[in-house]
């Protein structure tokens, strides 16, 4: 199992609207996202903007490919695009640059 962590920026004066978006995630993402090998998949977002993502997948580029398959993710992304400063065009899922693990305490 793979543990995935990255971090993305949030904007600054979208930082309240995007914690709004994430207490009622549509029910139909979060099942394409189970259904998809996204697991034990958290959120952390810092009041200055700074977002900290963190889940378990059995292949990652596997889930990634997997939910970008599908028409809810289109969706959800197109939605979140405008709350992430420095994507450069790209989605938000596509700017999730995984961090390197240097530590892990079993």
């Amino acid at each position: 199992m793979q543990r995935v962590c990255f971090l993305l920026k949030v904007r600054q004066d979208r930082v309240e609207e995007y914690r709004r978006r994430h207490a009622a995630v549509w029910p139909e993402m979060q099942e394409a996202l189970s259904r998809t090998g996204w697991h034990n998949y958290s959120l952390f977002l810092r009041e200055d903007g700074l977002l900290v993502g963190y889940l378990e997948t059995e292949d990652f580029d596997r889930a990634r490919e997997l939910m970008a398959a599908t028409v809810v993710n289109a969706r959800w992304q197109r939605e979140m695009a405008h709350f992430f400063e420095q994507l450069d065009g790209s989605a938000p899922d596509a700017a999730m640059r995984p961090l390197t693990e240097v530590f892990h305490l079993a």
